[in-house]
């Protein structure tokens, strides 16, 4: 039959003198009370490991710090874990290990992982801006906290101010990286779900902005400004070549020698330099080669086609484009990605085949097998439009205004 215990009083707890050796005042069901020679007073459950049966000590504080009442509180607790066959010292070292851990992954901590990760799968430009908009932010209001902290109230309450100045867009951006950031702490183990996943709901949809371009019918009069305006070689040239190649200014101002294959008369750009990853054939036109031959005394003995003036072993700024047409008067009419959207609108007007110009443009055809035949079959068929929008824009075209039915 157990030896029935006594339960302790606060009165005796606090009573209790030091001997020359240590006692133990038994409070019951595993609780007792160790008082030592130097007159500190300790805590301790006595318990059996599950499964193994094995006595062991679990220490649970000094009296005053813990009183009477908290350690019956933690033992109540204790025997529940072992009830379920869970060890009570390891289950209090995993949660101090979740606490450190936790402490440790802060939202900064794992923002940097992530970054490190996402880098690698973007554009270096797109990389920059995507740690610059976290670093400005994010870091400062949330950096400190654990990541199993972040909350969609407390988040946002971060982003509310931007949205009150009219930045939808970037707090669209924002959003997205958040989501991603949480949902590698997910996949990393951090953290069981992603609290953020609809936290753009929480906000106004930033409205869609066409960019600035103007109409087929003014084609004629940009050209002649282009030729007319006061600007540099190398710059008139990076506009032409983006309006005949139909490529984004990114593409157009990074172009290199390299990339071109005169042979074949083709521009060659790879897939790292590319919006969507993948490589874009550009067949290059009587018009655009003789565009290449001006260069040749200008840049053929550098890198880039278009070298930027102050570094020439960099190239052009993307912007210099559009600051080119700024000064030519096409200020909120015509921005240098607009040209893409003059020869889309131009090309479907004169009746050429719309996955053909969706080609042209580097637009990624959804269905893999037909991507894959556009690759082959595309290219001959692009080659016969690229020709035809070349001597459109040089003005060759006898009715270029008008609707031609061109089957192509």
């Amino acid at each position: 039959m157990p030896k029935i215990v006594t339960p302790l009083t606060d009165t005796q707890v606090k009573q209790a003198k030091a001997k020359d050796k240590e006692y133990t005042l038994p409070d019951g069901y595993g609780l007792e009370l160790r008082v030592r020679p130097s007159g500190s007073k300790r805590w301790v459950f006595r318990y059996q490991k599950p499964f193994t049966k094995q006595r062991s000590n679990l220490g649970l504080g000094t009296y005053p710090e813990v009183s009477l009442a908290d350690a019956r509180k933690i033992r109540i607790d204790f025997r529940k874990l072992l009830k379920q066959d869970i060890d009570p010292n390891e289950h209090k070292k995993e949660h101090t290990r979740q606490q450190t851990e936790a402490a440790l992954n802060t939202f900064s901590h794992v923002a940097t992982n992530w970054f490190e990760v996402k880098q690698t799968q973007v554009s270096e430009k797109h990389a920059i801006d995507l740690w610059r908009s976290v670093k400005n932010h994010l870091i400062p209001p949330l950096g400190k906290l654990p990541i199993s902290k972040i909350t969609a109230p407390k988040t946002i309450e971060v982003l509310k101010p931007i949205a009150a100045k009219g930045s939808l867009e970037t707090v669209k951006r924002l959003s997205q990286r958040l989501n991603e950031i949480m949902t590698f702490a997910v996949n990393t183990g951090l953290i069981h779900a992603n609290p953020l996943a609809g936290i753009r709901s929480a906000f106004q949809k930033p409205q869609k902005q066409n960019m600035p371009t103007i109409t087929p019918e003014e084609l004629p009069q940009l050209m002649k400004d282009i030729s007319y305006a006061s600007i540099k070689l190398v710059t008139r040239y990076l506009i032409e070549w983006q309006l005949h190649t139909m490529v984004r200014p990114s593409e157009a101002a990074g172009a290199k020698w390299s990339e071109i294959d005169l042979e074949n008369k083709l521009w060659i750009i790879p897939a790292e330099r590319m919006k969507k990853k993948r490589e874009h054939l550009v067949p290059l036109t009587e018009q655009t080669l003789e565009i290449l031959e001006r260069l040749k005394p200008l840049s053929g003995h550098r890198e880039y086609l278009f070298p930027a003036d102050r570094n020439p072993r960099s190239h052009i700024n993307e912007q210099t484009a559009n600051m080119a047409l700024k000064r030519m008067g096409y200020e909120k009419r015509l921005v240098a990605h607009g040209l893409r959207a003059l020869a889309s609108t131009t090309l479907n007007q004169h009746g050429f085949d719309a996955d053909v110009v969706e080609a042209a443009l580097a637009h990624i055809d959804k269905n893999e097998v037909r991507r894959a035949y556009n690759r082959a079959d595309y290219l001959e068929r692009r080659r016969v439009m690229m020709d035809w929008w070349s001597d459109n824009v040089a003005g060759l075209n006898a009715n270029s205004c008008g609707k031609l039915k061109i089957v192509g």
